[in-house]
């Protein structure tokens, strides 16, 4: 059984249900395939801050009703350096605030836009194999209730994640891509608690990173740097909100709360980018063709941006004729991708430790922070990247 579509989505991430969203607004149809279950996709824990750009997008995609209403806007950050406080205010220093509302329930959102306007979303798509990407009709393979099934498409979406099978599709030898993988690992916690502050706690300390988060005002998403082959089973609950307590300038818990923790997971900290963000009519969008480590709060944000730039492509090419916004994406959405790579590998720098031998470079990462903290100009510079730069 072989079903055509104009554009066929690989993963029903944020990323994926957006595109999908926005272009059906458009008069665009496209399917969109699902390797894992709803349920299982709504429950992954992922990203929490929302750029103001990511925001509107959601609201053009006409899928920010509870947004709107649940979520919580941030005027700045705190920075501790060796438990000492300092607040930046983002609205004081370039005008615009961050949201925070989690990408779980971003997902959800836009799932229940896409089926309440008939969106065609095939979860538990197993075996998916793309094919004739570099000619005029694309296929895609893949098997539904143990059945084979077949689409066609104008264009293929890879919105399926940095182990997908999009970026595998294309062939080595077409791929340009660039990596570093950092020293360190996030251990992450969730917890049913209110957080520590009314804005995220970001620490360098001694004793390495630690990020006071929040998905709700009465829930908590808290991390810590470790080794990246820490063993779990070593940070026992006590262990943990000590931790942090310390790492934050809180020993004696005036601020932080704690109670039963609900998640505990450990993050890798990586950058990848790969370049080839269209191989013929295929696109790579989001973490498919970059990953940014969490530090600057840019791996959602520059989904939505990908998915701006992708739908005007597709909007141009579908509505006028254009091919040359299509032919610009890759572009346009990379010189965005690399500047959030900068921003993030300049957050993570600043306030993690490194080894012991990294003596030196450490230093100057301190060094760098305590004049962050001390300069009004270099505030500016980091609440406008933080905030998000403009599409």
């Amino acid at each position: 059984m072989t079903t055509h579509t104009q554009v066929a989505i690989i993963g029903a991430g944020p990323s994926g249900l957006l595109l999908s969203q926005i272009l059906h607004l458009n008069g665009i149809g496209s399917i969109v395939l699902e390797r894992k279950s709803r349920a299982y996709v709504e429950g992954r824990v992922r990203a929490g801050i929302m750029e103001q750009g990511a925001v509107e997008m959601m609201r053009r995609a006409g899928a920010a009703e509870r947004l709107d209403r649940e979520c919580l806007t941030h005027d700045g950050i705190e920075i501790a350096l060796e438990g000492r406080r300092q607040r930046v205010s983002f609205l004081d220093l370039v005008g615009t605030p961050v949201t925070v509302y989690g990408q779980s329930e971003m997902t959800k959102d836009l799932a229940n836009a896409r089926l309440a306007a008939g969106g065609d979303i095939r979860y538990q798509a197993e075996d998916v194999r793309l094919e004739g990407l570099d000619g005029g009709r694309p296929r895609i393979h893949y098997v539904e209730a143990g059945a084979q099934r077949e689409i066609t498409a104008d264009f293929v979406a890879g919105c399926d994640g940095f182990h997908g099978i999009s970026r595998q599709s294309i062939p080595a030898d077409k791929l340009r891509s660039f990596e570093r993988i950092y020293p360190f690992a996030w251990l992450g916690i969730m917890a049913e608690v209110p957080p520590p502050s009314d804005e995220l706690i970001y620490a360098r300390h001694e004793r390495g990173f630690a990020l006071c988060s929040m998905r709700s005002r009465s829930r908590s998403r808290h991390y810590l740097q470790v080794s990246p082959d820490e063993d779990l089973g070593a940070w026992p609950e006590q262990r943990i909100w000590s931790e942090i307590a310390i790492r934050i300038g809180d020993p004696d818990f005036g601020v932080l709360k704690t109670g039963p923790l609900i998640e505990k997971s450990l993050t890798p900290m990586r950058s990848f980018v790969c370049e080839t963000m269209r191989f013929g009519r295929l696109f790579l969008v989001g973490d498919a063709a970059h990953i940014v480590p969490p530090t600057g709060a840019k791996g959602l944000n520059l989904a939505a941006g990908d998915v701006h730039y992708l739908s005007e492509g597709l909007i141009d090419h579908y509505a006028k004729g254009r091919g040359d916004t299509l032919d610009r994406y890759a572009e346009r959405a990379l010189a965005r991708v690399w500047k959030a790579q900068r921003f993030s590998w300049w957050m993570t720098c600043l306030l993690h430790n490194f080894a012991a031998s990294e003596g030196f470079q450490n230093r100057i990462h301190r060094a760098e922070l305590e004049y962050t903290l001390s300069s009004r100009a270099a505030q500016t510079a980091l609440a406008e990247n933080y905030v998000g730069l403009p599409y």
